[in-house]
Parts: C-alpha cells; sequence; structure tokens
C-alpha cells in the first residue's frame, strides 16, 4: 500500500517534555504510516485541517526517519502518538488527538474524552491500541524486527 506520509525534520527546538497547558496551534504528529488505522487517521486529520498549515505528519514508518531528530528513540515513537508544538513541546497519547481535532475546529469530538470520569478510560483505551496495534492490523512489529536496535549493539 503506497504511503502518502513522507518525513520531516523536527522543530529546531523539539525538546521532549510533557505539553500541559495551552493547546498548541499547530502539530507536527509522529504518526505509524504502515498502520491502516492510523494512516487513516492522519489523513482525515490532514483533510480537515483543508491546507490551514495547523497539522503536519511525519510518517515513523518510513526508511528515513530518524528518532533522534526528535530526541526520542524509535521503541518510545512506536509505543504511543508522539506529536511537537511549534515550540517543540511534546505531547502524546490521547492529548495529541484532542490538540489535533481542536486545531481543525472539531475539538467537541474529542472533548469528552478529556473529562474527568471519561479521560482516564479513553487514555486507557488509546494505551491498549497502542500496545496492542501491530496484532490488530497483522503486522510485525518493528521493534521486534530490529529497527529500535541503537547501532552497534
Amino acid at each position: 500500500m503506497p504511503n502518502s506520509l513522507s518525513a520531516t525534520t523536527a522543530p529546531a527546538n523539539a525538546q521532549p517534555q510533557t505539553r500541559a497547558a495551552a493547546a498548541p496551534t499547530k502539530l507536527t504528529i509522529l504518526i505509524d504510516g504502515d498502520c491502516p488505522l492510523c494512516a487513516k487517521e492522519g489523513a482525515l486529520l490532514k483533510k480537515m485541517d483543508k491546507g490551514r498549515g495547523r497539522l503536519d505528519m511525519v510518517d515513523i514508518a518510513a526508511d528515513d526517519f530518524d528518532p533522534a531528530v526528535y530526541g526520542a528513540t524509535m521503541e518510545q515513537v512506536t509505543g504511543a502518538i508522539h506529536a511537537y508544538d511549534q515550540d517543540g513541546n511534546l505531547v502524546t497519547g490521547m492529548a495529541v488527538f484532542r490538540h489535533a481535532y481542536r486545531l481543525v475546529g472539531w475539538g467537541w469530538l474529542m472533548a469528552p474524552t478529556g473529562w474527568p470520569l471519561l479521560k482516564p478510560i479513553a487514555d486507557a483505551f488509546y494505551r491498549w491500541f497502542a500496545r496492542n496495534r501491530y496484532r490488530i492490523t497483522l503486522r510485525k512489529d518493528p521493534c521486534a524486527a530490529g529497527r529500535c536496535k541503537l547501532p552497534g549493539t
């Protein structure tokens, strides 16, 4: 299946920090382009962005993807969705979707996943999906295939 996502570079000031403050105005989302569900979600978000440039997608499955550019390891970026805002702040897990949908004007759709009673359930479901997406999509885990191995080890 051809991959419409392309690898790009991280913001120059990308730092592995957790974002807890206000929503960003732009996100660079690291997405698994080999995961059919992930790629469709990325394509949908890009379409919803309508060319406004609020969302950039970076394919972590691309041969030229280098997680070190983002201050991360392959194991980290395959373990959960990562995004960086325009200031280089890290956003992970369901928070990525909440921010992305807010940026494209559909924040109301993801808002319930941030409500106090539903947030732990939505976050736990996403963590379960992220851990099991290779099995769900009938693919081999790239870390199990050696892609996450550090050079010289």
